[in-house]
């Protein structure tokens, strides 16, 4: 979720109540945005009693400072007294060991008095074991309602359902006419949408750890599947449904497997000199069982082993209707244009079977609507986690 407001620097005084500054903890979770990953997005703001802001931090990069010592150290640097201070914090401040020091430990050190939590952490060795410490160390511990606890947990999307699963969040990215057609008989879909929708993607491509196809879609269109002309930090792993490991090894895919990771997901029916072919080409082979929804639940397990929390599901419609029939479409991001196409063999959005009755079919959580250009993107949430 973003917040509709421009952000500012940070003023001597906060005008605001409580929810604005955890909505200024938000604004600077965002901040890591790109970079975080495994880690979620957190942001924190130290206030004292007068209203006055202490101090500000983010998580900005895995390994770097945690938000709450972020804030701790911005107040630091601002010489301000934080004892009896409150802390709004957007994910319950760790009290386990990583690759920094437990933030529980650097709160209670720091003599703040309350802290004020937006989401909880959902993984195992976090759970309550935090907000526990604080309160056993005399910290008043308080837990934020409404919207903004709900913006915390959906900001944390990729995190939770990783946390809870040990699979990757999945997006389903499409362009679609009017008439919920993705191509043309013949395959034709250059271009549907417009410019800024292509761009805005190249953006989503930064911000998630991995994009997947499948192999007809990878052939066809020999796309690179980076994250181009918007500044990007780091590019997606990209991975292939290819059950037979046939990628082409002059694609682009392959030629770029040193520039940005590539994981073909294979079957068992692959042939060894394929995948050795692909392998000594720098190519990551993994080999999953099953078929249609079992293959795909395999591969999002391997690739949360692989420490990457979320997808984009970027084609085609046999693997988006795959992983539909596995239930694993966590979010829909569909751009509308305004295009009629016809024609009853044009392609759909989801390829395989469907249920029988309205009344069996998924509903969605929420749909937030808003124009890209000269088309409609509707943003479609499946389930939260």
């Amino acid at each position: 979720m973003h917040w509709k407001r421009k952000a500012t620097a940070m003023a001597s005084v906060a005008t605001g109540n409580p929810q604005t500054h955890m909505r200024r903890a938000l604004e600077l979770a965002e901040r890591g945005m790109g970079s975080v990953s495994p880690n979620p997005l957190v942001g924190a703001v130290i206030v004292a009693a007068d209203g006055t802001v202490l101090g500000e931090g983010f998580h900005a990069k895995a390994g770097d400072l945690h938000a709450e010592t972020a804030a701790l150290e911005d107040a630091r640097a601002r010489n301000a007294d934080v004892r009896g201070a409150t802390m709004y914090v957007t994910l319950e401040p760790c009290a386990h060991e990583g690759r920094q020091p437990p933030c529980s430990d650097a709160i209670l050190a720091s003599a703040i008095g309350r802290v004020v939590i937006a989401s909880d952490d959902p993984t195992e060795k976090a759970s309550g074991r935090g907000p526990g410490m604080l309160r056993d160390g005399g910290v008043e511990v308080a837990w934020a309602e409404g919207a903004e606890a709900a913006a915390a947990r959906l900001l944390n999307q990729p995190f939770r359902k990783r946390a809870r699963t040990g699979r990757p969040w999945v997006m389903l990215k499409a362009a679609l006419t009017l008439d919920g057609r993705t191509a043309t008989a013949t395959g034709d879909s250059k271009w549907i949408s417009g410019d800024d929708a292509r761009e805005l993607v190249h953006h989503w491509r930064a911000h998630l750890d991995a994009v997947a196809i499948g192999i007809e879609t990878a052939i066809a269109d020999d796309a690179l599947l980076t994250s181009r002309g918007v500044g990007a930090a780091k590019q997606p792993t990209r991975v292939i449904f290819d059950s037979r490991a046939r990628l082409p090894l002059d694609g682009a895919l392959v030629r770029t497997a040193t520039e940005a990771p590539v994981i073909v997901i294979a079957g068992p029916e692959a042939a060894p000199k394929q995948i050795d072919a692909l392998t000594n080409a720098g190519v990551e082979v993994v080999v999953c069982g099953g078929d249609g929804p079992h293959r795909v639940r395999a591969a999002l397990e391997e690739l949360g082993r692989r420490y990457l929390g979320s997808v984009m599901l970027e084609g085609g419609a046999t693997l988006a209707g795959s992983f539909r029939a596995a239930g694993e479409l966590d979010e829909l991001r569909l751009f509308f244009a305004p295009l009629l196409l016809g024609g009853g063999d044009a392609r759909p959005l989801l390829a395989g079977p469907g249920p029988d009755r309205l009344a069996d079919a998924e509903r969605a959580l929420a749909v937030d609507w808003e124009l890209v250009g000269g088309d409609m993107l509707a943003r479609v949430r499946m389930r939260e986690w």
